[in-house]
């Protein structure tokens, strides 16, 4: 996979990735570190917030990286993260929002409050942190990218909760463009199609095979990296997409286009299948 971050300067610029611990976040946090930027992360877990601030530290030594620990769902714990950032940044130029949680579960069997976990992790966590950074990145220039996912807009089965959250975070990017494009400020959504040794892929197809059949649903018969998602986020942080905002951009090889629908109703019937299940 080409690295494409030489292609981008984000030096001196604060970016704060939420979720940038591990995955498709941490990956965004390491192009941004690599092309010159100070990175703060953000996670629940103080140990994997230290590990990704050293992992950060060691790409750009230069840089001021900094790791703040938080729940997205508790709010006063977001305020006082930020608050810190503040101190640390003084500004925000790009804030990219990626908490997420998903498990697979039919809709007949999933819980109120597996349900809920997910919408206040994804959806009300995701309002959380936006309006926490807001008066950070109130300034011509900044940049908010929210990672969503298909599940947004195409039906799947087993993901019901997912896509009430999802559709409810992408509806939020087209508000909040509305809203704060007069501050100079743009907001826009990645949609990850499959991205290979992430944790939710693993989650939903647990098998080498299982993700073998995802990648050949895929028109461009591959399953995606974190530096796709990387190189997306690294594009639309920068002038270049300076008149882009409110968009919903799916990174996905075209799996949206028909093979996402198919592939998750052929795992769902093979985990339903499975003793496990």
């Amino acid at each position: 996979m080409q690295n494409n971050q030489v292609m981008f300067d984000y030096s001196g610029k604060h970016v704060v990735v939420v979720g940038g611990t591990s995955g498709i976040n941490l990956g965004i946090a390491k192009a941004f570190a690599h092309a010159g930027a100070n990175v703060a992360v953000a996670s629940r877990s103080q140990d994997k917030v230290d590990a990704a601030v050293n992992q950060l530290q060691s790409i750009n030594p230069n840089a001021n990286m900094l790791g703040v620990s938080f729940d997205v769902r508790d709010l006063e714990r977001v305020k006082a993260g930020f608050a810190v950032i503040a101190t640390q940044y003084q500004h925000i130029d790009i804030l990219v929002s990626g908490a997420a949680g998903n498990f697979p579960a039919l809709a007949a069997q999933l819980s109120e409050n597996g349900f809920k976990s997910v919408m206040d992790i994804d959806l009300l966590g995701s309002f959380q942190v936006l309006k926490q950074a807001y008066p950070l990145l109130k300034r011509p220039g900044s940049c908010i990218i929210q990672i969503s996912a298909p599940q947004a807009y195409i039906a799947m089965p087993m993901q019901a909760h997912v896509s009430a959250a999802k559709a409810g975070v992408d509806m939020l990017t087209k508000s909040l463009a509305l809203e704060w494009g007069n501050e100079g400020i743009r907001v826009n959504s990645i949609v990850p199609g499959p991205i290979a040794d992430t944790e939710g892929f693993n989650r939903l197809a647990p098998s080498e095979a299982l993700q073998q059949r995802v990648a050949q649903s895929v028109p461009l018969q591959r399953n995606g990296q974190c530096q796709d998602i990387a190189n997306a986020a690294l594009f639309l942080a920068s002038p270049m997409a300076s008149y882009i905002t409110g968009t919903i951009l799916p990174v996905d090889g075209g799996w949206s286009l028909g093979g996402a629908s198919l592939a998750m109703t052929e795992l769902s019937k093979l985990a339903q299948m499975s003793p496990s299940a």
